[in-house]
């Protein structure tokens, strides 16, 4: 079956779930590859055509997505590991480590990530002993195959990954043994060991390419699965990887030293005076362009291309960082340090330098021009090596005036979330004026779901009922943004306050429905109208990046309100024109 999702001349409706988030009868306390299978087969039984997922690299102690190790190297806890499908590990196996690791309360509540990745990894582990002491020949030809199909990253990879396991799994480098801290001086350090102890090092190594060959290997069948099934994936790209992982360690040369990439300051952060004053400061690194052109930007068309093998689509996050990223002379570690300093006293800590847009910032047209012309040759490459999948661009936050005109003279879609779509005269911009190659939605992973938004507002206006002094004139302005979302959505006028209910929220996913963008997208939370959130950015939280729904796709068959709920959503991608035959 094709994928008609992937032309715009079909209006789609899409989904979007982070593949921790999903469950199966048989899981082992996080999602994995049969899960997002099932996920699949799920959705389109309702008529939803794309299924969006969140980055999938492997990550370290910060379970962050979109803080990884490896742009390349996918995370373990997202592999399958019944026997059926990994011909080296047996039931036997797989009974032993789930009575060691406590099956029953991995399954209970969030995602215990360093628990679910220690049990994964034993399972890699017996898995691994035996191919190496008895596989088929056809499948170690197949594993060498892939070793030598991606070597490119592969290599440098296995080498980090195999130090930082021998540094007590200490992703920074810096802190890593003597003659280990550089690949320059570990290439040296592997040199000089004894043959013994280099090839049990190489065997390490072995053992690291194999989990990512296994890896690699079940999400091509997701991506067949969807594909018999008429469904498009959308991956995501990061616009950073982690200071401390692999991709630093190798290739130093194309990150600027000292700085650290984020976003500029933001007044609507009422509760983070730091991102109110400084901006976000993300911590990753910051790429040096001139250094990634002398050779063709192969750094970025090696991951583009990973992307392309996986999914039929793939959304890079923070396109505005390929023209100009704004950057800090200093770690997130050190905003505690910055938080009260004026520009003056933060410039004299710093050798002068103070928060800033690099290379450049917009001040002067000729500025515009060079950033314009350097997203230009970067989105030009990327959309080079993406053939034939489709590029979405997440162009939110402070966007300068000729990034959109320039994303859509080489038709890559960019995003449209109502609430920030404001026409000249104070209104949301309706939903039929959005151009047809965009991508509509309330929300990404980084917001409140339109539930949780409601019940804030909700209690706002209780508060300043009740005289909460910092409650006093929220009422108006509460009743002004409920009135304009009701009016972009159709809702009749003397529904609009209601308060949240299933009118609201289904009359909220029409609007959404029925604009012209050719993906209106929704996260599973307010697709099923939960307050549930996945992520608050720029804060250091137990609960970010492990909630989970509580039903996996048979529960959600099962379940009367879910299956309820999700009939009348199906009603509402026919009745606005997004349903594929």
């Amino acid at each position: 079956m094709s994928v008609p999702a992937l032309s715009p001349t079909h209006r789609v409706a899409a989904i979007l779930a982070p593949v921790f988030a999903l469950r199966h009868e048989d899981d082992l306390g996080c999602g994995d590859t049969r899960a997002l299978c099932e996920f699949i087969d799920w959705a389109v039984e309702y008529g939803f055509r794309i299924v969006q997922i969140l980055p999938i690299n492997e990550t370290g102690g910060d379970h962050s997505p979109y803080n990884a190790i490896s742009s390349m190297a996918l995370d373990v806890t997202t592999l399958d590991l019944r026997p059926r499908l990994i011909p080296e590990l047996t039931a036997v196996d797989c009974a032993k480590e789930y009575a060691r690791a406590g099956l029953h309360e991995l399954r209970t509540g969030p995602v215990r990530w360093p628990a679910v990745k220690e049990l994964k990894w034993r399972l890699v582990e017996r898995a691994f002993d035996r191919f190496e002491a008895r596989t088929k020949p056809e499948r170690r030809r197949a594993f060498e195959a892939f070793r030598a199909r991606h070597a490119a990253w592969l290599r440098d990879y296995t080498l980090y990954r195999a130090l930082m396991e021998r540094n007590a799994g200490r992703e920074r480098f810096d802190d890593w043994e003597p003659g280990q801290q550089s690949i320059e001086d570990a290439r040296g350090w592997l040199a000089a060991l004894d043959e013994a102890t280099r090839a049990a090092f190489e065997r390490r190594r072995a053992f690291f390419a194999y989990a990512q060959w296994l890896l690699w290997t079940q999400w091509e069948g997701v991506k067949e699965h969807a594909n018999a099934r008429g469904v498009a994936i959308m991956g995501d790209i990061p616009i950073g990887v982690s200071y401390y992982g692999a991709d630093f360690y190798a290739h130093p040369e194309y990150f600027e030293p000292g700085w650290s990439g984020g976003a500029p300051p933001e007044p609507a952060f009422k509760d983070d005076l730091f991102v109110q004053r400084w901006g976000q400061n993300w911590g990753i690194p910051v790429f040096n362009w001139t250094a990634m052109a002398r050779d063709d930007f192969a750094w970025w068309r090696q991951r583009v291309a990973g992307v392309r093998d996986l999914f039929h689509i793939f959304r890079i996050d923070h396109i505005l960082g390929f023209y100009r990223l704004y950057s800090f002379p200093w770690r997130p570690s050190e905003n505690h340090v910055f938080a009260p300093l004026s520009p003056a006293d933060a410039a004299a800590q710093t050798g002068g330098r103070l928060p800033q847009f690099l290379p450049r910032d917009d001040s002067t047209p000729d500025h515009c021009e060079q950033n314009l012309a350097l997203g230009d040759k970067l989105l030009r490459v990327i959309l080079e090596s993406a053939q034939p999948a489709l590029l979405v661009a997440e162009d939110l936050g402070t966007v300068p005036a000729y990034v959109r005109p320039h994303l859509a003279s080489l038709a890559v879609p960019g995003f449209r979330i109502p609430q920030w779509e404001i026409n000249h005269e104070g209104n949301y911009v309706p939903g039929r004026d959005y151009p047809r190659l965009s991508v509509a939605t309330y929300a990404t992973h980084d917001h409140e779901p339109l539930a949780a938004m409601f019940q804030r507002w909700e209690q706002a206006v209780r508060d300043e009922a009740a005289g909460v002094p910092e409650a006093q004139g929220a009422g108006h302005t509460i009743r002004t943004e409920a009135w304009k979302l009701a009016e972009f959505a159709g809702l009749p006028e003397d529904r609009r306050f209601e308060g949240w209910n299933d009118f609201t929220h289904e009359g909220l996913v029409e609007g959404l429905f029925a604009s012209e963008s050719w993906i209106a997208a929704l996260m599973i939370t307010d697709l099923l109208g939960l307050p549930d959130r996945f992520n608050v950015p720029g804060i250091a939280s137990d609960g970010n990046w492990n909630r989970r729904l509580a039903f996996s796709a048979a529960g959600m068959r099962r379940d009367p309100a879910i299956a309820g709920k999700m009939a009348r959503m199906a009603a509402l991608v026919e009745k606005c024109g997004r349903k594929i035959e």
